[in-house]
């Protein structure tokens, strides 16, 4: 079922985008409208030997964007930088998502507005970087429908947005081992019997707090999270994996609770155990 939903989302998104691209072939500026919401880049000056940017998704009360794993269904942002001028690399920072479910599954999402921070490094640092970025993002309320955005940025002349950046980067996931103490963490996996490959994550979290797991695997590798029960314990299942699957497996758990965020990553063997 994951597995249709994605192909559907994924064959939406590109009749759309065919039949948008007339429309959409203008001259980039630093923000474009688009279905039910809003792109643009944004500049936030140095950052040690890199500059800061972010690309912001403004989106209509009610419509969601996708994280870089969008769950049981949805598309992914993607980035195009090959326009840009004297760019060596654009790296996205990726602030933790919203778990959603509905009908329709279990989805990994941005509402309201989202700043994906962005760690650009120069060629040339004596020389600007011109950011030119073809953006494509699904939006949902219903159904996922592509928006498309040419943007474009000098970053040596924006007004800087350094605040809204940093904001941003304080919710990306802070890399933690497996085990490690404090309020939020993956104290342990361990495998569970049953039809599908699936483990335990047993989680620690703050009281109150209404913690959520989201997991990654490599390419054709499809998992999805259960909410945790009382014991802190959430159930992983491997969906869908690719047959011929051996040796290491690695595997990112985002843990998200109360405006924090931790990224532990675990290895599966072939099968989907835990190593």
């Amino acid at each position: 079922m994951a597995f249709m939903l994605r192909a559907a989302s994924a064959a939406i998104f590109l009749i759309v985008s065919l039949a948008t691209a007339g429309a959409q072939a203008l001259k980039p500026s630093a923000s474009a409208q688009g279905f039910h919401s809003r792109a643009r880049l944004i500049a936030g000056g140095e950052q040690g030997e890199a500059q800061l940017a972010g690309v912001e998704i403004t989106l209509d009360p009610g419509f969601k964007t996708y994280w870089r794993t969008p769950g049981d269904s949805g598309l992914p942002p993607r980035f195009d930088w090959s326009g840009s001028e004297n760019l060596a690399s654009a790296e996205i920072r990726w602030p933790a998502p919203a778990r959603h479910e509905d009908a329709a599954g279990v989805t990994y999402v941005y509402a309201k507005q989202v700043v994906l921070p962005v760690l650009v490094k120069a060629k040339d640092r004596s020389r600007p970087v011109k950011l030119a970025l073809s953006l494509e993002y699904g939006v949902c309320k219903d159904i996922c429908i592509p928006a498309h955005a040419n943007l474009a940025l000098d970053l040596s002349g924006a007004a800087s947005s350094r605040g809204a950046i940093e904001a941003a980067l304080a919710k990306v996931p802070v890399p933690q081992a497996l085990g490690a103490q404090g309020p939020l963490s993956v104290l342990s996996v361990a495998p569970l019997s049953g039809g599908k490959p699936a483990f335990t994550a047993t989680i620690r979290a703050p009281s109150g707090a209404k913690p959520a797991l989201f997991a990654e695997g490599p390419e054709h590798w499809y998992l999805s999270t259960s909410a945790p029960d009382e014991a802190g314990r959430i159930a992983v299942t491997v969906e869908e994996k690719p047959k011929d699957a051996s040796g290491r497996v690695p595997v990112v758990l985002t843990l998200v609770a109360d405006g924090q965020a931790v990224e532990t990553q675990i290895d599966l063997d072939g099968s989907g155990v835990p190593r």
